[in-house]
């Protein structure tokens, strides 16, 4: 990235100090402590060697080393303050972005999913943030802090030798030049690096969650080469950077070297000539040498300063994204479905190409509409529009006459219930799996969904009922048991429209039956939209619309399209002769609902 983005995200995250500018006034009154403390120090050698060592004066003695203690006792408080303050509000900000990172993914819409990898994202949150922690903390701490210190330490350097200061300075704010050429090619590694440790994040996400896979196909050392590729290219990334940034240090250091060196030889000349005395050389020395330490650290600071803001860069990219699924102004809230859903003249189009056309369809109120349809023909994506997923890109879908992009998508998304071919359930308990989206229901409301899903009986049977922890996607159920569970959790919402998206269609045949026989009592008094894989389960549907290539090619009962239906036909002939018809949800216009499913 170029110059502009970097500035702006610096400004960016400068307004995000302002709300903390009282505790940042108190760290730098502890960093001026710091400062000044550090060249009273150095003012006191002056005292220390000319009163005591060289003129002998008894009652500095005692007064100069208690004042030296006091000195240095202030110091550790004020360093202590400093720290922890600055380190307060560097850490209570990057707190901040990363709740407004989450809280803006929360905000975007499925298209957005699609297009990155959640190991990609986890790594923004979680990696990018750290890093950006990281850097914030050392960078305000010690850019402000080294600060303070070179303009005390400056104020003895002048007093004690003026010309001698400005001979002796002048070389130094030569260190300074390259670090900025430096932290230019810093920034470009630091984006990379930043982008190669999002890669490994992404695999160890797919390794992990796909162990079984893994392992079924024996990809073990696959994996692991897969894995040190990268592991190796972040490695020399690093290393790059760390080449980089070390280099700033000898630059200083030989720079340094050039102004001790001369300070010793023309102040030495003085001491020896008479024109100085010992004590004051030795203390524009030593103030001259503690003002190296802070130069170099701030030197190093501000290099490691754009890995910070490379981090911002990758953070800001997601913040900087307007979710497409919007309340339009002056939306109103959604009454209770009485009539119909309508898909009046709909058409779809993702990444330029068609998924939908021209799609015409009215569900009434109370009616099953199924929708069938080898893989590719668009079910799933029409399913998705119901609860603005997506946005149609021509047409529009009606609730009792109603524009859906005309509601909030609260009041519309509180009306659907969904439950699809892959149970979505997370790393809790069965209460609250059950009780997600409406956590206040009382316990006979989940006992009563349970019961209705089927599902009672199993999870009494857990050690802990309905407390009992299900693991990570619900790993410690069967899959007939997971689905259960999400049927639950669909009834206990008791949404006026349904979608079962092929919900019993990765079952066994006795896990379906079960499973059916919840989806039965979901059904009544609903308007369902049902994606069939098996066609049995939609026998008695009041309508199936049998899809190919985004299109609707026959609409009718099963009887009906039985005897007429061409497309419907062949479908029911190919499952029923033992040539089951490939599993919906991949493939063409239905390939953007992989990540969402």
């Amino acid at each position: 990235m170029g110059k502009k983005p970097y500035a702006k995200n610096y400004k960016r995250m400068v307004e995000l100090v302002r709300p903390y500018w009282r505790q940042l006034v108190f760290a730098m009154i502890c960093m001026m402590g710091v400062g000044w403390t550090t060249a009273a120090g150095a003012y006191l050698i002056k005292d220390v060697l000319d009163g005591i060592f060289i003129n002998k004066r008894q009652d500095l003695l005692l007064i100069l080393p208690l004042a030296v203690l006091a000195l240095f006792t202030a110091k550790g408080l004020c360093m202590w303050g400093n720290v922890y303050l600055t380190s307060r509000v560097s850490n209570k900000i990057v707190t901040e972005i990363r709740q407004q990172l989450y809280d803006h993914m929360q905000t975007l819409s499925m298209s957005f999913y699609d297009k990155n990898s959640t190991g990609d994202l986890i790594s923004r949150v979680v990696n990018d943030v750290m890093f950006l922690q990281s850097t914030a903390s050392s960078a305000v701490v010690g850019i402000l802090r080294e600060s303070f210190s070179i303009v005390s330490l400056l104020v003895v350097v002048f007093y004690r030798d003026w010309q001698l200061a400005i001979i002796a300075l002048v070389v130094l704010p030569l260190g300074f030049f390259p670090v900025i050429k430096l932290s230019r090619k810093l920034r470009g590694i630091g984006v990379s690096g930043q982008a190669s440790l999002a890669d490994i994040t992404v695999i160890l996400h797919e390794t992990i969650s796909g162990s079984r896979i893994v392992k079924a196909f024996g990809m073990e050392e696959y994996e692991k080469g897969r894995f040190a590729k990268l592991n190796e290219k972040f490695l020399n990334l690093m290393m790059k950077m760390i080449a980089v940034t070390a280099l700033s240090s000898p630059i200083m250091e030989v720079i340094a070297g050039l102004v001790i060196v001369f300070t010793i030889w023309y102040g030495g000349t003085r001491v020896v000539n008479g024109t100085d005395t010992a004590g004051n050389f030795f203390s524009f020395t030593a103030a001259v040498l503690l003002l190296y330490e802070p130069a170099k650290r701030l030197n190093n600071t501000v290099g490691v300063l754009p890995l910070g803001l490379a981090a911002a860069d990758r953070i800001y990219d997601i913040l900087d994204l307007k979710p497409e699924i919007t309340d339009k102004p002056g939306a109103t809230d959604l009454a209770p479905i009485q009539h119909s859903i309508e898909f009046k003249n709909v058409s779809f189009h993702y990444d330029k190409e068609t998924v939908l056309h021209d799609i015409n369809i009215t569900a009434r109120v109370g009616e099953v509409i199924a929708l069938v349809g080898m893989s590719g023909a668009g079910k799933t994506t029409l399913v998705n529009l119901i609860p603005r997923f997506y946005d149609v890109s021509e047409g529009a879908v009606l609730v009792d006459g109603v524009d859906i992009r005309d509601v909030t998508v609260s009041s519309l998304r509180s009306q659907i219930g969904m439950v699809t071919q892959q149970s979505i359930l997370f790393n809790d308990t069965v209460r609250a799996n059950i009780a997600y989206g409406d956590i206040n229901r009382s316990e006979e409301d989940l006992i009563l969904a349970a019961k209705a899903a089927n599902a009672y009986d199993f999870i009494m049977r857990m050690p802990e009922g309905f407390d009992s922890p299900i693991g990570e996607a619900g790993v410690k159920l069967s899959g007939g048991e997971r689905q259960r569970i999400c049927i639950a959790r669909a009834l206990l919402k008791d949404a006026p429209i349904l979608i079962l998206d092929e919900a019993t269609s990765s079952l066994d045949s006795d896990s379906e039956m079960e499973v059916q026989n919840a989806l039965d009592n979901l059904m009544v008094g609903r308007t369902t939209f049902v994606i069939a894989h098996r066609l049995s389960t939609i026998k008695n549907a009041d309508r199936i619309i049998a899809m190919s290539n985004g299109r609707i090619v026959e609409v009718g009962r099963h009887e009906e399209l039985l005897k007429t239906g061409q497309e419907y036909r062949r479908l029911y002939d190919l499952q029923f002769a033992g040539l089951q018809a490939v599993p919906s949800g991949s493939g063409n216009g239905e390939a953007i609902n992989r990540k969402a499913s």
